[in-house]
């Protein structure tokens, strides 16, 4: 099911800086009529504001919090596109206990966070629909990084749970679509030594996506050569990952 984007109201949570900022840039360019932009912190989003007027509407969002997610569905019962992007990544290494603390938070945000602002939502969604739910995962979603085995597992729930709302929302003109992107130019993958995608090559690609009607979402080289590797072959890129994890660890040591 395509959606337009043009006269749209939309959410993107983790708004005010990476991704999140580059999806309020291509939802406006791209004709919304209004972003609620969400925070933790909505005095970072003022930059937005000064530029867009009141097309931007701040809130305060920490998506680990109840209270402000139902205050937020609340405040935004317009909304028919739902941008599920905030995130967070440890360090946690698997085998020390910092894996259990680093593994909670990531859970916390990255999963309990999505499911808990969809749920809040859902009721606007299908009364303003069609729309759609975008959900940010990763190909790190696909086969679990050496890096982030921490992250790895929380975007793999990602995986699954967006599988899952396809069913719930099966019924309306909700298009649920999910997206799998490889490093991305932000502070989040400063250390990552890989090739990045800039955050607005990113949003252009999602949203082409949705527009499209597109429940799957693979907008760079890697995600584009992972996703096709998980797809055909998952045990065959669980094994490349770990050549790649044996890689690094090699030039680490020299």
């Amino acid at each position: 099911m395509a959606v337009s984007i043009k006269e749209s109201v939309a959410l993107v949570t983790g708004a005010n800086r990476g991704i999140g900022r580059a999806f309020v840039d291509e939802l406006l360019a791209r004709g919304a009529r209004k972003v609620y932009a969400g925070a933790r912190r909505p005095e970072s989003l003022a930059t937005l504001v000064d530029e867009y007027g009141d097309r931007v509407v701040p809130l305060r969002l920490d998506v680990t919090s109840a209270a402000e997610v139902d205050q937020a569905a609340a405040l935004a019962g317009d909304v028919d596109v739902l941008v599920n992007n905030a995130g967070v990544a440890t360090d946690a290494t698997l085998i020390h206990s910092d894996a259990l603390d680093g593994l909670r938070h990531e859970l916390e945000v990255n999963v309990l966070g999505l499911l808990r602002v969809t749920q809040a939502f859902t009721p606007a969604l299908r009364r303003n629909g069609p729309g759609a739910i975008v959900n940010l995962a990763s190909v790190a979603s696909f086969a679990n990084f050496f890096m982030f085995p921490t992250y790895s597992a929380s975007k793999a729930a990602v995986h699954s749970l967006t599988q899952a709302l396809r069913v719930v929302f099966a019924g309306d003109d909700i298009v649920v679509t999910a997206v799998y992107p490889g490093p991305v130019d932000t502070d989040m993958a400063e250390a990552i030594p890989f090739e990045k995608t800039p955050p607005d090559t990113i949003a252009r690609m999602v949203l082409d996506g949705v527009e499209a009607g597109e429940e799957t979402v693979l907008p760079d080289p890697m995600s584009k050569e992972m996703g096709g590797a998980y797809y055909s072959d998952p045990r065959g890129l669980e094994d490349q990952v770990a050549q790649m994890a044996a890689e690094f660890s090699r030039q680490a040591a020299n």
